[in-house]
């Protein structure tokens, strides 16, 4: 499908790799995103193979997981979610685009982000 003059694109969340090194612990990678969740919309729920190191920088997200109550973020709080734990970020900001920066220490041999049901 081809974007037509005049016609808005939906709004989608969007993660942008900063950057990817290699760490001093054999086998684990560093990844550094930085992830956007428009007004009314969520990450889905997720996982990643290491841990999530994470500064909401605009907005407000509901961290949601399977196993631990809702955590709110606000703008200028930092997050961490330990390996392997299923989460969801929802932007719950009436009226901007949440901005959150990432770093990840995970498994090289492992997806950044795998899906869950």
């Amino acid at each position: 499908m081809s974007h037509q003059p005049g016609v808005a694109e939906p709004p989608t969340v969007r993660r942008t790799e900063l950057q990817r090194h290699p760490a001093s612990v054999p086998g684990r990678l560093i990844v550094q995103t930085l992830f956007e969740i428009p007004v009314g919309l969520a990450s889905g729920r997720h996982r990643h193979p290491g841990e999530e190191v994470g500064y909401l920088i605009h907005g407000v997200i509901a961290m949601e997981f399977n196993d631990r109550p809702t955590l709110t973020v606000h703008a200028g709080e930092p997050f961490l979610i330990p390996p392997g734990v299923v989460h969801n970020a929802r932007n719950i900001t009436a009226d901007v685009t949440t901005m959150m920066l990432s770093t990840y220490l995970v498994d090289e041999t492992q997806p950044l982000v795998t899906p869950c049901d």
